[in-house]
């Protein structure tokens, strides 16, 4: 046989080997086979049958069996979470529903496969209410489980203070629920929200902000509750467990999508995307904490990219922040998204020409999903990855996140929702008193001169006058629904239905929030003279969406509304100021997202009521105050500034701003022209009773650096009335290798007394409390002398105690071995 024969023949019997051989092999693989069945049920993949639409298999099983079925088309779908509100979507609701069914299956775009679902499509184009809402979200899902991998939809929806969708409860926003100081009901109000979306079918609640508001410049800031470190951990806890819960495939539960990282709240001028220029140190000692303790103690599982520049690189494409930080220090491991147009930024920051190249940066840098229509997570991507600048293996990292987080959720077993169900708890009766309760806590008494407050319900008479006295949607703020189904009292409104009947009010808007026309202001003040008081509701216009922003004025105060001064826009304070000249006595009563710099009024109006932006229940809450209802107990999460000239002005400032406030080489007080102390402080806040403080202990008085400490003060009611004080405990240690804040809150307790009832309020300080930030950036307990002080706010000190810290290693340096780190021992 020739050689060429012989050859031939012999690849012919290794391609078909002998008949008996062939049957053996056959056989065996039978049997592996089946053993392989009996050992790990379930585990044998077939095209009807594949592991990952097995429940019984493990997620992490799951996720890589589907994934190594996907296409790279199908893949890069999955990293698109488009806001319906893109045009690319359409322009009208009708197109854009069209849109959202063909991208759900895959056919919108020939770029990629079948989308990962949507962000705000509720607030976009579903505003009939929780039917429409539950079934139109249970038609997407049936389309998506039509597609070739059956993959369902995550839906994500806006959630900074309820769920942002028509019909969806509008608690209070912001610094209403900071001023609240009470974690219980912060946790309550984001339950409530997870269970109103869950039931309509939306599975993430986003724009949860865990940023500080240390600049109220920026409008945005007003989506954010507090300027301190310690209390804005404390919600963030709060809300990571309303929101998320202990399972997160739980039928009432959501994820919670923690808004922007690391921060965009203490930008360049105060205006929006402005670079942040913290120091690395700042930003781990100030900003951080509160990450740490949504995601490293609680496990949120999302993140949202910030705007801004941080170290001289847009977020988006900083490796360090989003991936090293984030997911290698802080133990995330959720989703990151990206800002809306966030890619863009590389661009516009000139880091990158076009969004192919912002894509890649991006990718590397650890952001997970596109929310917007950037091109940079669609065909640039896919066409980085077959041109080898992108490596399969970051795709693969982000799109298993994503389908990680599905699995998690439990959609692949239970995708669609219960339309009955949703509409029993959307807006339930439970979930309005809960927005009642919220409003009336967050409600700030600053002023009460002569006791004005409370007023008689069966007073003779009352003019209520100003721009938001009779606006019902600026009590809402940011980020609530383009359209409000349930109908929402004003402050007018909520007035009228709490005075006795024979009780005549007088309305008079005056003027507007911000333009310069006085016309209204004769019939305000006539309306002042002829009535025994008068209630002044000014502030600021709330940005608002849809079609309602267009008959409204133009926004003072939201997402891009940035001012360069805090004081009252238009002619507010001129109109504030007239109607004091009258001689009736006047409560001013303040609407807004931001603190705002009222010298004038501060001195010259009797009573200020700080209302924040209290929500669809807050003119009824305004009302209980006003009337004696309900004794305001409400203590301001943010420092209130006499001028935009003092910031930053959060209370807690290092040692040498001290100097000057209290007196320098010059013996002055602050600046040429004005104090440098705020017009209130922060934790500040009046009661319609007093109280009264006793008997600070600490047991023992001196602990080691990885010990703990009790700390028991006495507190009595010495009013008449009922009433809740927030205890408020500072610490301070005396001598420590970097200069450290003049105090720092580092407990508070809210506790509920009638007249003349004494309670005993403890506090446990342990080495989360104690610890500092070192110069080598750790978290360490440093051995020394602590001086406590407690009161009822960070400028009024009631008493005042000390207790020492001993090293918990006598060998050791003098700056002690008790490290920790975000809460937990390094």
């Amino acid at each position: 046989m020739p050689e060429s024969q012989a050859s031939s023949m012999s690849a012919l019997r290794d391609r078909n080997p002998q008949p008996e051989v062939a049957t053996r092999l056959k056989r065996l693989l039978t049997l592996l086979l089946v053993l392989t069945a009996l050992i790990f049920p379930g585990s044998i993949r077939t095209e009807s049958n594949p592991i990952y639409l097995d429940p019984q298999q493990p997620i992490e099983r799951r996720v890589e069996d589907l994934l190594s079925g996907m296409t790279l088309e199908e893949k890069v779908g999955q990293l698109n979470l488009p806001c319906v509100y893109v045009d690319q979507l359409g322009k009208t609701i009708p197109e854009k529903m069209q849109a959202c069914k063909r991208f759900a299956a895959g056919t919108y775009t020939n770029e990629i496969g079948p989308g990962a679902g949507f962000f705000t499509l509720a607030d976009t184009i579903l505003h009939e209410g929780a039917e429409q809402q539950a079934e139109y979200f249970n038609e997407l899902q049936k389309i998506a489980l039509k597609t070739r991998l059956k993959i369902p939809l995550l839906e994500d929806e806006e959630g900074t203070h309820g769920g942002m969708f028509s019909g969806a409860t509008v608690f209070p926003e912001g610094l209403a629920i900071g001023s609240s100081f009470d974690m219980p009901l912060v946790e309550q109000i984001y339950a409530a929200a997870a269970r109103e979306s869950r039931a309509v079918g939306i599975h993430v609640l986003s724009t949860l902000v865990l940023e500080l508001d240390r600049d109220p410049r920026m409008g945005r800031n007003e989506e954010g509750y507090t300027e301190d470190t310690y209390l804005m951990s404390r919600i963030a806890e709060a809300i990571v467990r309303g929101t998320q819960g202990k399972d997160i495939s739980a039928p009432d539960k959501a994820v919670a999508l923690l808004t922007d990282f690391p921060t965009q709240s203490e930008p360049l001028s105060g205006l929006e995307r402005g670079a942040v220029t913290l120091s690395d140190r700042m930003l781990r000692r100030d900003i951080l904490p509160p990450w740490a303790a949504g995601i490293t103690k609680n496990d949120a599982l999302g993140v949202m990219a910030g705007y801004p520049e941080i170290e001289d690189m847009p977020a988006h494409g900083s490796k360090k922040w989003m991936n090293d930080v984030l997911r290698d220090e802080l133990g995330f491991r959720g989703i990151v998204v990206s800002e809306g147009e966030g890619f863009g930024t590389l661009i516009y920051e000139g880091i990158v020409p076009t969004q192919k190249e912002a894509g890649a940066l991006a990718l590397k840098a650890g952001v997970d999903i596109n929310i917007t229509y950037e091109p940079a997570y669609m065909r640039p991507l896919i066409e980085n990855v077959k041109e080898g600048r992108v490596p399969m293996e970051l795709i693969d990292r982000a799109v298993r996140r994503m389908l990680e987080l599905k699995f998690r959720l439990g959609l692949f077993e239970h995708p669609y929702v219960d339309v009955a169900h949703a509409k029993q708890i959307v807006h339930s009766k439970e979930h309005q008193q809960l927005a009642l309760n919220a409003a009336r806590e967050g409600i700030v008494l600053l002023k009460n001169e002569n006791n004005v407050l409370p007023l008689k319900k069966d007073v003779k008479s009352i003019a209520v006058i100003g721009p938001n006295a009779n606006s019902a949607s600026n009590l809402f703020g940011d980020y609530s629904a383009q359209v409000v189904l349930q109908h929402v009292d004003s402050v007018l409104d909520g007035i009228k239905a709490k005075v006795s009947p024979a009780t005549r009010v007088f309305y008079a808007g005056g003027c507007a929030v911000n333009d310069q026309n006085k016309s209204g202001f004769e019939k305000a003040v006539q309306a002042a003279k002829n009535t025994d008081v008068a209630i002044v509701v000014l502030g600021e216009q709330s940005r608002r969406e849809g079609d309602e922003a267009k008959h409204r004025p133009a926004p003072t105060d939201g997402e891009g509304y940035d001012v360069a001064s805090l004081d009252l826009t238009g002619v507010q304070e001129d109109l504030l100021k007239a109607i004091r000249a009258t001689g009736t006595p006047t409560v001013l009563i303040l609407i807004n997202g931001r603190p705002l710099s009222i010298r004038w009024a501060s001195e010259h109006v009797p009573a200020i009521v700080e209302a924040w932006q209290p929500g669809e229940r807050g003119a009824e809450a305004i009302a209980d105050v006003l009337f004696g209802d309900y004794n305001p107990s409400g203590r301001l999460a943010i420092t209130i500034p006499r001028s935009v000239g003092q910031l930053p002005v959060y209370y807690s400032y290092p040692l040498s701003k001290a100097y000057w406030i209290k007196g320098g080489w010059t013996n002055t007080r602050g600046y040429v022209d004005m104090r440098a102390t705020p017009l209130h402080p922060f934790g500040y806040g009046l009661s319609y009773t007093s109280f009264r403080y006793s008997n600070l202990r600490t047991e023992p008085s001196a602990i080691n650096s990885d010990g703990k400490i009790q700390v028991s003060v006495d507190v009595e009611n010495t009013g008449k009335r009922a009433g809740i004080e927030t205890v408020q405990l500072y610490l301070r240690e005396r001598f420590t290798p970097v200069a450290t804040p003049v105090k720092q809150l580092r407990g508070f307790e809210r506790v509920q007394l009638d007249p003349g009832q004494k309670k005993t309020v403890n506090f446990t300080l342990g080495p989360e409390e104690l610890q500092l930030l070192d110069q080598d950036l750790q978290w360490k307990v440093v051995p020394g002398t602590f001086d406590v002080m407690i009161g009822t706010s960070s400028a009024d000190v009631a008493l005042k105690g000390s207790f020492e810290v001993r090293s918990s290693n006598p060998a050791s340096s003098a700056w002690g071995t008790g490290r920790y780190r975000f809460g937990r021992r390094a």
